[in-house]
């Protein structure tokens, strides 16, 4: 699968996804400062699954109506990449034929598709 991962989720979650298989870039390694604009056209471009834990997105995608290839929203009470890769890790392996196209809410406990 392809994902992008967003610059304030972190380049250890990157790691992980590009160790587990996946064809992955990572805002921070790659265009570190860029506007939420420019990283959803990169996700777009590249036809990638963003993930992110910027509550931004979800303005972008439900008011501006923007389009997407999928969005996975990173909605924790433990912000450390050791859980953020755990919650990953579960989500990926439960769910994923589900998640592109689809703008995905993760909790620690709750999955949500929209």
């Amino acid at each position: 699968m392809r994902f992008l991962v967003d610059e304030c989720t972190g380049p250890a979650v990157a790691r992980w996804l590009h160790n587990a298989g996946h064809d992955v870039h990572s805002v921070f390694d790659e265009a570190s400062g860029i506007s939420d604009d420019e990283v959803l056209g990169m996700a777009l471009r590249s036809r990638s699954i963003l993930i992110t834990n910027d509550k931004d997105f979800g303005e972008m995608i439900f008011r501006e109506r923007r389009e997407h290839c999928g969005v996975v929203f990173l909605r924790l009470d433990d912000e450390r990449s050791a859980n953020k890769i755990d919650v990953l890790r579960k989500l990926i392996e439960q769910y994923i034929e589900k998640i592109p196209g689809k703008f995905v809410t993760v909790t620690e406990t709750r999955v949500r598709f929209a």
